[in-house]
């Protein structure tokens, strides 16, 4: 099916063309989440991942691996300051923990990961929705999505 043809995909670009900067990092983190909580449900009830699943599992993990780099190289280090700095290590680190959690099938890795992940959508979903987010006239964001 093309892509014009399907109107939830239209929907979903015209959403990301038209989003804030704040609202962009919300729907990254979303995504992230996303596969992270599909990766979640590769677990059998013993904690452990099935062979059959152990594919799928991978390639959740790779995406949200995938989308916490870009909002790694989102990050705007100049005039981030301090934020900017702790966000980078935080994500250097969740990618560690999920390289680590995908070779070992650690679910306890991935549920860290989700959660923090969770609460830092919540906190940019609060500032964008803030408008703390708000073009500004006099000078560009401390986020750079241009890639």
């Amino acid at each position: 099916m093309g892509f014009t043809n399907n109107p939830y995909a239209a929907y979903q670009n015209t959403n990301i063309k038209t989003a804030s900067q704040g609202k962009l990092i919300v729907l990254l983190y979303e995504g992230a989440i996303k596969n992270l909580s599909a990766a979640q449900k590769c677990f059998t009830a013993e904690g452990k991942v099935e062979p059959k699943n152990i594919e799928k599992f991978g390639n959740y993990i790779m995406k949200a691996q995938d989308i916490i780099s870009e909002l790694q190289v989102s990050l705007n280090m100049e005039k981030g300051g301090q934020i900017a700095t702790n966000l980078m290590s935080l994500y250097v680190y969740f990618n560690q923990e999920l390289m680590n959690a995908n070779i070992g099938k650690d679910k306890k890795k991935l549920d860290f990961v989700l959660n923090m992940m969770t609460q830092l959508s919540g906190a940019w979903s609060t500032a964008a929705n803030s408008g703390a987010n708000a073009p500004s006239r006099s000078s560009e964001s401390s986020l750079n999505i241009q890639g």
